[in-house]
């Protein structure tokens, strides 16, 4: 079967789940009050707090009360736009002073170099914002390497357990869905990727489970397109 494209998850994926979160998510919630108290009244976040805000159903919510929701989505693990887009725009200042790297697995690294070599397209589909995506990647262990990538969806494409979330991916990338290849580590993002025609694998990086209903690679080297 043919390989035009690879759309490829982040976390636990391309990337340690753990390095988002012993050091992504601690580092924008360490800063976030700040940085939410400083810029407010900027462009790049005054839409955030409004989405926020809408987010809640408070339309009236305070800086206070809007960083108290924020700290909760983050201890909570939720996948709320609004945080996300929030989360970016503080990683870039993390990025820019180099407090960290954007952690890659090595066999993710030259694969994605293989296959951006071989003419494959290349994208991200994450729940973290497209800006984050584009951060971890630009700033990686092995460097810029955003010039490999034809595309970024986030959760403003829909829900990653979502089918249609998955046609919309498909339809913006143009090329048949069985021509797309999605790699992500969650079972439930897979089921509904191959509900939407697309080929999928699943990465099982610590232990392999049982009968996850997809093909299964414990590291890219394992991956066949």
């Amino acid at each position: 079967m043919k390989t035009t494209a690879i759309v490829t998850d982040i976390e636990g994926t391309t990337t340690d789940i753990q390095f988002v979160h012993r050091v992504l998510f601690p580092y924008a919630y360490e800063k976030l009050a700040d940085f939410v108290r400083e810029h407010a009244q900027t462009p790049p976040l005054a839409p955030i707090l409004e989405q926020a805000r809408e987010e809640l159903g408070d339309p009236d919510a305070d800086l206070e009360t809007l960083i108290t929701a924020f700290r909760h989505w983050i201890e909570q693990d939720r996948k709320v736009t609004p945080l996300k887009t929030l989360q970016g725009l503080i990683w870039v200042q993390g990025y820019s002073q180099e407090d960290f790297k954007g952690h890659l697995y090595e066999d993710a690294y030259r694969h994605l170099e293989r296959w951006h070599r071989d003419g494959i397209g290349l994208y991200v589909f994450s729940s973290g914002s497209v800006r984050a995506q584009k951060l971890l990647f630009g700033y990686s262990d092995f460097g810029d390497l955003t010039p490999w990538f034809s595309g970024y969806f986030d959760t403003t494409t829909g829900p990653k357990r979502d089918a249609d979330a998955y046609r919309q991916i498909v339809a913006t990338i143009g090329c048949p869905a069985n021509e797309i290849l999605f790699l992500s580590d969650v079972v439930e993002e897979l089921d509904a990727a191959r509900e939407a025609g697309l080929r999928t694998c699943l990465l099982a990086r610590d232990e392999k489970p049982e009968e996850p209903g997809h093909p299964v690679a414990a590291t890219f080297d394992e991956i066949s397109v």
